[in-house]
């Protein structure tokens, strides 16, 4: 599988799926046959030293740029032929995480009995989630990594990347994340699964044979793009202004009243996420990014950062109020060295970290291929 040949046709963007055997989880489950989707951008060289691993976000894919692809990526601005992490020079490689739903193992797949995993899928960690990579990594051919980058909970992948296999990590970017899930967004996150998870027909997670809780799914997704924001933005783009020719106040039942264009709004980005996401992904990776924390068995946060061995680039947005900067500065802090935290300044909010990263081109050009 080693896809450093130059006979090999080149598959930029293309989604693959590679079985990687059984997979022992971190609080004691196990899938008895795991698989990872993955795709991969450039080529990698004789001596697997230009790898580039970019991690995606809660419920993003492994789609990070569009290659070869008839699809946009979603980090197309910082990754292709030229870009900041230029796929002329690197392999790049992009992983779906365990527990999704799109291509890897997750509680859609089908179980060793032939029916969907469902209820049944075992809890799953960022750990987990890094241990399967590294073996997908193996078969790649992949020994170290040149640069291991993500945001949000591709963050958090990263820091683990770091932390549980510093030889194989020479360089680690974590961008708008956390050393460790903290109490507001772990109950941000409660409040999505409970939306999901009182939808009648999520059925305990058991509804693959008939509707979907997409009602539930829609909420979770109104819950957390309010935290994916700001308020400075929702003000500045819509303020108390009515959607088209609705009528907030002209009803005299309220559910018959018309909506708000902030309402408007939500309503499409929880329609986007539920024709393409699963409710039950959603809930494990969701859970997985509230198990987050790189001090659990490591002895204290100092301790456990301060054992890395990678160069760090960390990196936030001012006007983040889910990861707010202050937990970068954290992070930061705790590492080896002086470790500064580059801003991205936007008044989109956490968002700004995909759609705004090229504020930190300069500073990540200098990372990755040295000042």
């Amino acid at each position: 599988m080693h896809p450093g040949n130059a006979s090999v046709p080149s598959q930029d963007g293309l989604l693959r799926v590679a079985p990687i055997g059984p997979l022992a989880l971190e609080t004691g489950g196990r899938l008895p046959e795991a698989q990872l989707a993955f795709e991969t951008w450039g080529r990698l060289n004789a001596d697997a030293s230009n790898a580039v691993l970019v991690q995606h976000a809660l419920t993003g894919s492994s789609h990070v740029a569009r290659g070869d692809s008839q699809e946009d990526g979603w980090w197309d601005s910082l990754v292709g032929p030229g870009r900041t992490v230029d796929t002329d020079r690197f392999f790049v490689v992009s992983i779906n995480m365990v527990g999704g739903c799109y291509g890897s193992t997750g509680p859609a797949s089908l179980a060793p009995d032939g029916a969907p995993w469902g209820s049944r899928f075992p809890f799953i960690t960022i750990r987990d989630s890094v241990r399967a990579e590294a073996l997908l990594a193996d078969l790649l051919g992949i020994d170290r990594w040149h640069s291991v980058l993500g945001g949000s909970m591709g963050g958090a992948r990263a820091l683990e990347w770091a932390l549980m296999y510093p030889e194989r990590v020479a360089r680690c970017a974590v961008v708008a994340s956390t050393a460790a899930s903290s109490a507001e967004q772990i109950a941000f996150a409660q409040a999505q699964m409970q939306a999901i998870r009182l939808d009648p027909a999520y059925r305990g997670g058991d509804y693959y044979d008939g509707p979907h809780p997409e009602a539930g799914l829609g909420i979770a997704r109104r819950i957390a793009h309010i935290t994916y924001r700001s308020e400075p933005e929702f003000e500045a783009r819509f303020a108390r202004a009515e959607q088209d020719a609705e009528q907030p106040l002209g009803a005299v039942v309220p559910a018959l009243r018309g909506r708000y264009q902030m309402e408007s709004y939500l309503d499409h980005q929880a329609e986007k996420l539920v024709d393409r996401f699963d409710a039950n992904s959603y809930v494990i990776l969701t859970e997985a990014l509230m198990s987050h924390d790189a001090a659990r068995g490591r002895g204290s946060l100092d301790a456990a950062l301060g054992s890395a061995s990678a160069e760090f680039f960390i990196a936030a947005v001012d006007s983040d109020r889910l990861y707010v900067p202050g937990q970068s500065h954290r992070l930061a802090a705790g590492l080896p060295g002086d470790v500064p935290v580059h801003m991205i300044s936007s008044p989109v909010g956490h968002d700004a970290f995909l759609t705004q990263i090229h504020q930190l081109d300069p500073q990540l050009h200098s990372a990755f291929y040295g000042r």
